[in-house]
């Protein structure tokens, strides 16, 4: 794999040309919509593939693993078109294997809402370890929320993926109650009746564990979040089953804030069997205008976090989206759009803007003007890649995805080129 930076000039045929592979093979890996109009600063993913197969009369999936000895997984995120539902046809051209060869093994996480679309899921699942599904509910009687769940434990199952139960603060109104947490906390009786509820529901729904994101948890309960994860987690355990705790991102064990002060690192980390670190959210909706995930303040929250838990713990946090900006910002007034990484080439696109790579952060960001002069920050091939290995390079268990409900091809394509996508079935 290579990742191609689209300069002043070039096209579609002239970058293919250098590369020695084909127009169409960029075009369908990369998903372009409209390939005759590049973007200077654009990346591009470039495949070689090794090992191919041609379709012939009659072939499925199926027969093409039997023959090939190709698991079906592999064919799916090898070529990424099987995933869209289009039919193979006699005459295609299949991919068995790539000459790039992989740095090593991740577990790849990916939260995902209920309403995820039927394409969305085909698209992401191939790639995934774990699925979480976000998100059933805390009352602070200790019963729960429920979410309608059951088509994406159906998808999970089928694709061999790992189906993972998201418990937040949400209400029956729809938004998140830091006081409902508090509550819960306090209530010991409540904490056992939740456990009891919810250590059978776990099991007859199929799940493999459950994630408990509780944000902005006041801080005179820290411990006692630590204790309840404790107990959670050994429940989840005697049954099989396992236990994610999401962290808030801090960079030491006395950071101040309501989102820090709740969450003690070392403490959940010996309560969980795993633990998913939100490494993104610096450039968000009513923040200035900046890198989602700037890797210089992502390493800061990573070399922090090996200090209190084990590596092979630790799931690193990486955003699929970014943000538009109108400027200039002003505080408690300028509202950022959030965006797809797709999109925000796209935009690029339309306006005829340049896209730089901010060094120092290690993200795309450009400016456009459209009535009013908007910045945008995002991620790209490029930017994915830096994340990837930097997970690997910290020797961590995996990355997760916040979250898998927007297309983003070239994720995929550099994940895949990298690392062995570690499967638990």
């Amino acid at each position: 794999m290579l990742i191609h930076t689209v300069s002043r000039g070039e096209t579609i045929y002239t970058i293919a040309n250098y590369y020695g592979v084909s127009p169409e093979s960029i075009i369908l890996n990369n998903q372009l919509q409209n390939p005759d109009k590049l973007v200077i600063g654009q990346t591009l993913v470039i495949l070689y593939p090794q090992n191919v197969y041609t379709v012939v009369e009659g072939d499925t999936l199926t027969s093409i693993s039997a023959k090939t000895g190709v698991p079906i997984k592999i064919l799916r995120r090898n070529n990424p078109v099987l995933n869209t539902g289009l039919y193979i046809y006699p005459g295609q051209t299949i991919v068995l294997d790539y000459m790039q060869e992989k740095l090593g093994s991740l577990e790849v996480n990916g939260y995902c809402y209920t309403y995820i679309s039927d394409s969305l899921l085909a698209a992401s699942l191939p790639y995934l370890t774990y699925i979480s599904i976000f998100s059933y509910g805390i009352r602070p009687d200790g019963t729960v929320i429920y979410a309608d769940d059951e088509r994406i434990i159906r998808y999970a199952n089928e694709y061999g993926v790992k189906p993972i139960l998201v418990l937040t603060s949400l209400t029956e109104a729809g938004t998140f109650s830091s006081e409902n947490v508090a509550k819960f906390l306090a209530n010991y009786d409540a904490q056992t009746r939740f456990i009891e509820i919810m250590i059978p529901l776990l099991k007859a729904k199929g799940y493999y564990g459950a994630d408990v994101d509780f944000e902005f948890i006041p801080p005179e309960y820290s411990v006692t979040f630590a204790d309840f994860l404790r107990r959670f987690s050994e429940a989840l355990n005697a049954e099989g089953m396992v236990l994610f705790t999401a962290l808030a991102p801090k960079i030491s064990a006395d950071q101040p804030g309501l989102l820090y002060e709740g969450h003690n690192y070392e403490l959940i980390g010996e309560a969980s069997n795993f633990v998913l670190v939100m490494t993104y959210e610096w450039g968000y909706t009513y923040g200035p205008p900046m890198a989602v995930a700037p890797i210089n303040s992502v390493k800061r929250v990573l070399d922090y976090a090996i200090t209190e838990i084990p590596r092979n713990k630790i799931f690193m946090g990486i955003p699929n989206y970014g943000y538009d900006w109108p400027i200039p910002f002003v505080q408690g007034e300028t509202k950022a759009l959030s965006i797809s990484n797709f999109e925000a080439v796209n935009i690029a696109a339309e306006f005829g803007t340049e896209i730089k790579y901010e060094e120092i952060s290690q993200s795309p960001t450009y400016l456009y003007d459209n009535m009013q002069s908007h910045e945008v920050w995002f991620e790209d091939a490029k930017s994915i890649q830096n994340k990837l290995v930097t997970a690997f390079t910290y020797g961590f268990r995996g990355i997760t995805y916040w979250n898998l409900m927007r297309n983003f091809p070239q994720n995929w394509l550099v994940l895949n080129s990298l690392f062995t996508i570690v499967s638990l079935d």
